[in-house]
């Protein structure tokens, strides 16, 4: 028997597929297999057509089963991890009314803003730990003004999880800690956060019904189950954002643990037992998937935007025919730290939370014709965007997040030996890096419902670090080129 477990990314869909009784990973597979496209109708704003994911989550499951001749009927449960903060619309014939707003996008950053300076910051960091900003509430509130005519027509928003598990199950629900990243969420009064409902004019009827993460949350049609390949009645266990759910893959659920990625976006998520917030709100805090009001497990969140996605341009528009992310890595080394002076800014990703939501674009500073090549470009991007991870994490450790060890996946930027070196040096703790996909932890989660495991931490066990990455304690040359990059940050943004 099988559990399998799907990541809906912006890039693209992965799935897992894990044996139940020992919790072996048995297939995986994404698709497609190039990058999904974003769609920016205007600047800042980014877009994709949520049937699309389901599109691709159905072709990526056929594949799997396929391939590797697992009978429907034996998966039992599911798991599905998703890009977080995106907006999704349906009527009330479960149909989407407009491409959805991703997590990227920019537009509503004015009456995120505005909602924190009428509502005060008593209530907007007292009792949602976040200025509303760009999360998916400010997103419905732009709908409602702007789209009128189509706003009356929702029947329910969603987020991305919550649509596939919609597409799956035709049950319309979200959770505690979906709520909580998209700012609907009230921390003190333990309920969704009326009084910013209220004030965006978000009527209650259009809010998905809560259900417990880790619960019966659904079960697959005989629609779904013709479209996806899964068998009827298989039911949807577990749900979480990507970030709370590469968390939990990595064994990162209690007070001092911190986990990162390097997709898309990059991410560090810190653990605390206390609902504490950035006053600026750069950093956020949301609900963990272990989250309980008598049992707080707040998960700090660094965003940087514009990360992997800079990586993979400049593969694609610099390195051009050469674009092959090995070869590249070995051309870095002929280039020593610092990149001769070169420095790139990663922020063409939509505004950046760290930059207090400004919208400053990537940018390259001090490139020289006669001294810079084509692979101090590839170093100078990388470095860019450790920076900003270090420069991320200066403010993290004011909310309580100092970690002596940050926990990676064995993917994406972390693949660099470039990036995760320099990272580790500047941040000044081990990088450990771990064998588990998103996908294969959401499987892993699934589980727990349905009582193949009795406890998250049970499910997950078994996770071991596969690779360290140790930081020198003599960084000077590490620092000095983080310091010139800061210099030349804080002159063109506005703190």
């Amino acid at each position: 028997m099988y559990a399998i477990g799907y990541d809906i990314g912006s890039s693209s869909v992965k799935a897992s597929i894990v044996r139940k009784d020992d919790g072996m990973l048995v297939a995986q597979g994404k698709y497609p297999g190039y990058e999904m496209p974003i769609a920016s109708p205007q600047p800042g704003w980014a877009e994709q057509d949520p049937e699309n994911w389901w599109q691709n989550v159905c072709i990526l499951t056929h594949s799997l089963i396929k391939q590797h001749h697992i009978e429907p009927s034996h998966i039992q449960s599911i798991g599905i991890s998703y890009q977080m903060h995106g907006l999704v619309l349906l009527d009330k014939n479960q149909q989407v009314l407009r491409p959805s707003i991703i997590w990227c996008d920019s537009r509503s950053g004015f009456y995120g803003e505005k909602a924190h300076h009428d509502l005060g910051a008593d209530y907007t960091l007292g009792h949602l730990l976040n200025s509303p900003g760009n999360f998916t509430a400010s997103k419905l509130r732009w709908v409602i003004e702007n789209e009128p005519t189509l706003s009356e027509r929702i029947d329910k928003w969603l987020l991305p999880g919550d649509f596939i598990a919609m597409k799956f199950t035709g049950e319309i629900c979200s959770t505690l800690s979906g709520y909580s990243e998209g700012i609907l969420w009230d921390f003190k009064n333990n309920q969704p956060a009326l009084k910013l409902m209220e004030y965006y004019g978000i009527p209650d009827q259009i809010m998905p019904t809560l259900v417990d993460t880790f619960s019966i949350q659904g079960k697959v049609t005989t629609q779904a189950a013709l479209e996806s390949g899964l068998a009827p009645g298989t039911p949807v266990t577990y749900r979480a954002g990507d970030q709370p759910n590469n968390a939990l893959s990595l064994n990162v659920l209690h007070p001092g643990d911190v986990a990162a990625t390097g997709g898309t976006s990059g991410v560090i998520f810190g653990i605390t037992d206390q609902a504490i917030y950035d006053p600026d709100s750069r950093v956020n805090g949301f609900a963990h998937v272990n989250h309980h009001s008598d049992h707080p497990r707040i998960g700090q969140l660094l965003c940087i935007n514009g990360c992997g996605i800079q990586y993979a341009w400049i593969r694609q528009h610099v390195a051009g025919e050469q674009g092959d992310y090995n070869k590249m890595e070995l051309e870095i080394a002929k280039i020593p730290v610092g990149s001769d002076g070169l420095l790139i800014f990663p922020f063409g990703n939509g505004s950046e939370r760290m930059l207090k939501d400004q919208l400053t674009g990537a940018r390259v500073d001090n490139l020289q014709f006669n001294r810079h090549t084509r692979t101090h470009i590839y170093r100078a991007a990388l470095e860019g965007i450790a920076f900003s991870f270090g420069y991320g994490m200066e403010i993290l450790r004011s909310v309580g997040i100092k970690p002596e060890s940050i926990r990676v996946g064995n993917d994406n930027l972390f693949l660099s030996q470039t990036f995760t070196k320099t990272m580790a040096n500047l941040l000044q703790c081990n990088i450990e890096m771990y064998n588990i996909t998103g996908s294969t932890g959401a499987a892993k989660a699934s589980m727990v419902a349905t009582g193949s495991f009795g406890s998250v931490e049970e499910a997950i066990a078994d996770v071991k670090p596969v690779q360290c990455t140790f930081y020198e304690k003599d960084y000077i040359e590490y620092m000095h080129a983080y310091e010139l990059w800061r210099k030349k940050l804080e002159d063109f943004i506005d703190l």
